[in-house]
């Protein structure tokens, strides 16, 4: 009996779909970062002596005095808020989101955008504070 062996086999690796799909993660990386890590000025509230003050990698969303919303340093309406942050679950459906209200924005602002997260499905929504002096 013998064995046939193959004439040709080629056992190397193409390596094209592994960088176009690398290329792809770091372009919506670039894209979704600064809208992580930056945000606006606000006077937060001070709530006690621990700080809650979020995960470094969580989306900032910010209602200052006026009760304008951002998104990192994005100005949006309600609706836009919400659209921007779904998109954003597409790729990380972990995410985390921070609500930064300035201590001046009203209450109702601030909980709105809330609820809105928690009935879009989010589950990790926090508000951050700073430290009480």
């Amino acid at each position: 009996m013998s064995r046939r062996r193959r004439k040709n086999s080629d056992a190397s690796i193409s390596l094209t779909p592994m960088i176009d799909v690398m290329t792809v993660l770091l372009a919506v990386f670039m894209v979704t970062t600064p809208m992580m890590t930056t945000g606006i000025d606000l006077d937060l509230p001070r709530a006690g002596h621990s700080v809650l003050s979020g995960n470094d990698h969580a989306i900032q969303i910010s209602v200052d005095e006026k009760g304008n919303y951002y998104v990192g340093e994005t100005q949006l309406d309600l609706e836009g808020v919400l659209t921007r942050v779904v998109a954003m679950r597409g790729e990380n459906p972990q995410l985390t989101i921070m609500i930064n209200g300035d201590q001046r924005a009203d209450y109702g602002a601030v909980m709105v955008v809330m609820g809105k997260l928690k009935d879009a499905g989010f589950q990790r929504v926090g508000l951050r504070t700073q430290i009480e002096e």
